[in-house]
């Protein structure tokens, strides 16, 4: 393991281009399918949903910054918030079951899940890693 913290593992960054994926193809197909998705609020609009998914991403991207900073810890934990909001998908089975989804609908909901679900664990794992390894604190001159 690269003990530089700025030097993030490739995994984490292919992680997180697969969860950034995954969570754009959700929100285009919930934004461009709006109307089919059953029992969403109807103040909700496609640029809406848009804007979420901007909003969503510019978290785990400042995150991602950060955490090629000084600032490690705040990084990774921003990106660890971004990864955990992919869990707000499944937000969609308390509005309706599973079986009044499409499968087009349940298989973006449930990409996202699972590559948030794969970013969250690897980005929790990096950042215990660092934090034995004390690669963010300070050093001695």
């Amino acid at each position: 393991m690269n003990r530089n913290p700025r030097h993030l593992p490739a995994l984490l960054w292919l992680l997180a281009l697969a969860y950034c994926l995954a969570s754009l193809a959700h929100f285009v197909h919930n934004a461009e399918f709006l109307r089919d998705y059953p029992n969403l609020p109807p103040w909700l609009s496609r640029s809406k949903v848009y804007l979420s998914w901007l909003g969503i991403t510019a978290i785990g991207v400042i995150g991602i910054a950060f955490a090629r900073t000084r600032f490690v810890i705040v990084g990774l934990l921003l990106v660890g918030v971004y990864a955990a909001l992919g869990f707000d998908g499944l937000g969609h089975y308390a509005l309706a079951p599973v079986s009044a989804h499409t499968l087009a609908m349940n298989a973006t909901i449930w990409s996202e899940v699972a590559a948030a679900a794969l970013l969250l664990l690897a980005t929790l794992v990096y950042l215990l890693r660092q934090i034995r390894h004390g690669s963010m604190l300070p050093r001695a001159a």
